[in-house]
């Protein structure tokens, strides 16, 4: 190879992008996402200013959730079920994990009801891969038609 070649790699062989687009697509990412280490932290430290739904099925739920979760199925979000909820409720929503679309399903349906909404990125499956633990076997607790919180032992 001639001194005047350059190796290029996948990773260089587009231009990166400025600082400045930078700063925007990641300020915009994070204004849609939060992990699961954040939401762990929020909701140990009891400064959780935030709804988290668990988004997936009654049964999934009682198999294991995150502590503290709510579940509101992501194919039963409607302007009833959340009604209960003020205006300016900020909903983190997870599903099983990077497989499963049910949080972004969830996400899109709250967003049209005019709610404020983040993603935990990785859902159950990152949860577990922090080595958090999850709440199993408990009653649950979800949102009803009746727009109120619940609880129904499974």
């Amino acid at each position: 190879m001639s001194a005047l070649q350059k190796v290029v790699s996948n990773v260089s062989s587009f231009v990166p992008a400025s600082p400045a687009d930078a700063v925007a697509h990641f300020s915009r990412l994070l204004s849609l996402e939060t992990d699961c280490w954040d939401v762990h932290e929020a909701m140990e430290g009891e400064k959780a200013d935030f709804v988290l739904l668990d988004v997936r099925g009654p049964q999934s739920y009682a198999a294991g959730h995150v502590p503290g979760a709510v579940n509101l199925p992501h194919g039963r979000i409607t302007a009833r079920n959340v009604a209960s909820y003020s205006e300016d409720t900020l909903f983190v929503v997870y599903c099983n994990g990077p497989q499963c679309n049910g949080a972004d399903r969830a996400a899109l349906n709250l967003a049209k009801l005019g709610r404020r909404v983040k993603k935990m990125i990785g859902g159950i499956e990152g949860w577990k891969d922090e080595g958090f633990k999850l709440t199993e076997n408990a009653p649950l607790k979800m949102v009803t038609t009746e727009n109120e919180n619940s609880s129904a032992s499974l």
